[in-house]
């Protein structure tokens, strides 16, 4: 009899494994396929190593403005691909050496659950006290005529040895976005048919503005309200047709694929009686239980968080819970985040939601253009935006648009969890100069007294 039987060896599985384990809990993993998940071979990091390829190749275009003339003889496409797998590889096997040192049984195979207490791992019954469902998610394209023969997958961008001329990219959220940036930096003519008004629709409107921008800046269509209703071949061209306010075609040679769903089929979730959300994932409370005792879910397999670090942190709290603890899963607290040019990272609520939860808001808002790191660095683009509580200092959101963003974003994760108010943020020190005093900036801004900003 098993503790714990984790399904998946995605970031949750792994991080819920290895923190049961820590807990002295008999552990086994259960894993159909590569240890790491989507974000180790098909997601966080491969997408990084592409992203961090464009990066390299935009400083070398740009080196000029600092007095370096440099050529750019070529892109080795193979030698990406070859950097992706190698540092790929790398994280898998370390995973699988931690999983070793922790004492946790890997059962490798397609696991099923028979009833609450009982797994099958391809014909072996594993018995169980509790289950934590760590399955992650898998693409799914829409039922849309035509699409298939000129389809091109996330996967497949990850994978590619040569950049298509021209793609059409349907939807605008997180992935969406970065997915159009990578290709658009590659030399890939892009158009974004956004099913809404703007980009990014669940993000500050300011945010949303203003990674718009950086697209349209790089040569990149966003074409709002827009539904790709057919495609049609015409030779090695692919023929869209959008249905919205205003009807039109857009002709591409491929039309990415990008859309998740829950990897919640298959499992065996109706003979134990679990219960799934309206996106097809699994029902979870804010203890990240299930409908049925003794049976947690987290990341992406819940439906609402397709993100790898939502996963390990809830698996960190899934995995206690399993054990006996009630820890409250602080979902307010999830940062997001996109590593395109410039970088974008939020957490918490934005303006508007803030708004509309009755708060009365209060808002502060530094532009990188007059910070000095970005000024010195040439990356200018963006601004740190900060909603709070006009009443109580509360940070309700923080929303960066800018250089080194994602890493930015971690202090105010920080901020939020220790209850800081704005009013305390204002009077905090950074070092100088750096992309983080822009977060100060703004919060004194938020408070009336920002030092470097004309007076309104």
């Amino acid at each position: 009899m098993y503790d714990v039987t984790v399904i998946g060896g995605g970031s949750g599985g792994y991080a819920a494994a290895i923190r049961a384990a820590q807990l002295g809990a008999k552990v086994v993993l259960a894993e159909c396929a590569e240890t790491g998940g989507t974000c180790v071979n098909r997601g966080c990091i491969p997408s990084k190593i592409w992203l961090r390829a464009a990066d390299i190749l935009h400083h070398v275009k740009t080196g000029r403005e600092f007095g370096i003339n440099a050529s750019l003889e070529g892109i080795d496409y193979p030698a990406i691909l070859e950097r992706k797998n190698g540092v790929s590889a790398e994280i898998r096997m370390g995973m699988e050496a931690l999983l070793q040192n922790n004492g946790i049984e890997v059962a490798r195979g397609h696991a099923v659950l028979k009833s609450p207490r009982e797994v099958d791992v391809d014909g072996r019954v594993i018995e169980t006290k509790t289950i934590i469902i760590a399955t992650g998610s898998s693409l799914s394209a829409p039922a849309v005529p035509g699409l298939k023969e000129a389809a091109m997958t996330t996967d497949d961008v990850l994978e590619m040895a040569k950049v298509p001329d021209s793609i059409l990219v349907c939807g605008a959220g997180c992935i969406e976005v970065e997915m159009a940036f990578l290709l658009s930096a590659f030399g890939c003519r892009v158009a974004v048919a956004s099913g809404d008004a703007r980009i990014l629709p669940k993000e500050d409107s300011d945010t949303s503005q203003r990674i718009a921008q950086a697209l349209r800046d790089r040569g990149v269509e966003i074409i709002p309200r827009a539904s790709l209703e057919s495609v049609e071949l015409s030779g090695a061209r692919a023929v869209c047709r959008l249905s919205g306010p205003k009807e039109r075609t857009v002709t591409v040679e491929k039309v990415l694929v990008s859309g998740r769903t829950p990897a919640t089929s298959g499992l065996g979730l109706e003979n134990a009686g679990v219960a799934l959300n309206e996106a097809r994932g699994i029902r979870v409370n804010d203890r990240l239980a299930s409908s049925v005792e003794g049976i947690y879910a987290v990341g992406d397999a819940t439906g609402g968080w397709m993100l790898s670090h939502a996963a390990s942190s809830m698996a960190v709290v899934a995995a206690e819970n399993a054990l006996g603890a009630g820890s409250r899963y602080p979902f307010n607290r999830i940062p997001r985040c996109l590593w395109t040019q410039p970088e974008m990272a939020a957490v918490g609520l934005s303006e508007e939601e803030a708004e509309r939860k009755g708060h009365e808001v209060e808002t502060g808002v530094f532009p990188y253009a007059i910070n000095g790191l970005a000024m010195v660095r040439n990356q200018v683009d963006g601004a740190v935006k900060i909603v709070s509580d006009a009443r109580y200092g509360e940070i309700l959101g923080v929303h960066i648009v800018g250089s080194s963003a994602t890493e930015i974003i971690g202090e105010a994760v920080l901020a939020m969890q220790l209850e800081a108010t704005v009013q305390e943020l204002a009077r905090s020190i950074r070092v100088h100069p750096t992309f983080s005093e822009a977060v100060v900036d703004a919060a004194r801004d938020a408070k009336g007294w920002a030092l470097y900003l004309p007076r309104s």
